[in-house]
C-alpha cells in the first residue's frame, strides 16, 4: 500500500514538472510557428509513456537506490569495519588504508554512469549526428572510465584532506591542453559528456559516498570535505572522452603508416 501511495504522489509530481515542458513545446508549435502539431496522436502517446517511465523510475530510485547507496556509504565508512579492515585505530590510519573505499569509489563510479539514462541518450545522438564515427558503448564506457577515476581521486582527496581548489584547477588546466590539440569533432561532445553524468542516478551514491567518508574520517568536516565528488565526476569525463579521442585518432594514423608502408 505504501508503495502504491508513493507511485501515485510521485505520478502526480512528475505531471506537474513534465506539464511546463508540453506547454511550452505546444504552445510555440501553435502560437508561434502557428501550425498543427504533426503526428499529434503518436506526440501524446510518447508524454504518457515519458510520465510512466519518469514515475516507475523515480519509485526505484527512491525505494531501492537511494537506500542502497546511503547503506552501503555508511557500512564502508563505519569506524568498526575500517579497523577491522587496517588493524588500525581511526588516529593512525594513512591513506592507504582505505584501499576499500578506492575500489567502490571506482566501481560505482564505473557502474552508475554506464547505467546513467541521461548518457545513454547522447551516445545514441551522438552516434547518429556523427554516421557511426562515434560508437555508443565508446562513448559510455570512456565517460565511464572518466567517472570512475574521477569519484576515486575525489575519495582520495577527502581521506587526505587535501583542499580541492587544488585537483579543480589542475584539472581544467590539462583539459585546456587537451583541447587544444583533441580532434574538433569531439571537444563540445567531450566537455557537454561531463554534465550528463551527473545526473539521477549517480549523484545520490556518489554524494552519500562523500558524506559518509568525510563524517567518519578524525578531523573532516561534511560539510567542507563532503562535498565535490560530484565536480570530480564532471571534470574527468572531459578529459577521458577527449583522450580516447586523441587515441583513436593516433591509432589510426598508426594504421594508416603501417598500411602505406606495407604497400611499398
Amino acid at each position: 500500500m505504501d508503495i502504491l501511495q508513493d507511485f501515485f504522489r510521485t505520478g502526480l509530481s512528475t505531471i506537474t514538472d513534465v506539464l511546463p515542458i508540453a506547454a511550452i513545446v505546444f504552445g510555440f508549435q501553435l502560437l508561434v510557428l502557428r501550425q498543427p502539431v504533426p503526428r499529434l496522436k503518436s506526440v501524446l502517446i510518447g508524454f504518457v509513456y515519458v510520465l510512466i517511465g519518469l514515475t516507475l523510475f523515480l519509485v526505484g530510485l527512491q525505494e531501492a537506490l537511494f537506500p542502497i547507496g546511503r547503506t552501503m556509504a555508511r557500512q564502508l565508512t563505519d569506524p568498526a569495519f575500517l579497523s577491522a579492515a587496517t588493524g588500525k585505530l581511526p588516529e593512525l590510519r594513512h591513506w592507504q588504508d582505505y584501499y576499500w573505499i578506492y575500489l567502490f569509489a571506482a566501481a560505482i563510479g564505473f557502474s552508475t554512469t554506464i547505467a546513467e539514462p541521461a548518457l545513454i541518450a547522447v551516445a545514441i545522438k551522438a552516434q547518429q549526428v556523427s554516421a557511426g564515427a562515434i560508437r555508443v558503448w565508446g562513448l559510455r564506457i570512456a565517460v565511464a572510465i572518466g567517472v570512475a577515476a574521477g569519484i576515486t581521486l575525489g575519495a582520495f582527496r577527502i581521506v587526505t584532506g587535501t583542499p580541492l581548489h587544488y585537483y579543480i584547477i589542475a584539472g581544467y588546466i590539462i583539459v585546456i591542453f587537451q583541447t587544444l590539440y583533441a580532434p574538433r569533432m569531439i571537444i563540445a561532445l567531450a566537455y557537454d559528456s561531463g554534465g550528463v553524468t551527473t545526473s539521477t542516478v549517480t549523484v545520490p551514491l556518489v554524494a552519500a559516498l562523500g558524506l559518509g567518508l568525510a563524517s567518519t574520517i578524525p578531523g573532516r568536516s561534511p560539510l567542507l570535505d563532503g562535498f565535490g565528488l560530484i565536480a570530480f565526476a564532471s571534470l574527468f569525463p572531459i578529459m577521458s572522452v577527449m583522450g580516447y579521442a586523441q587515441l583513436s585518432e593516433w591509432w589510426s594514423r598508426r594504421a594508416a603508416r603501417k598500411e602505406h608502408s606495407g604497400e611499398q
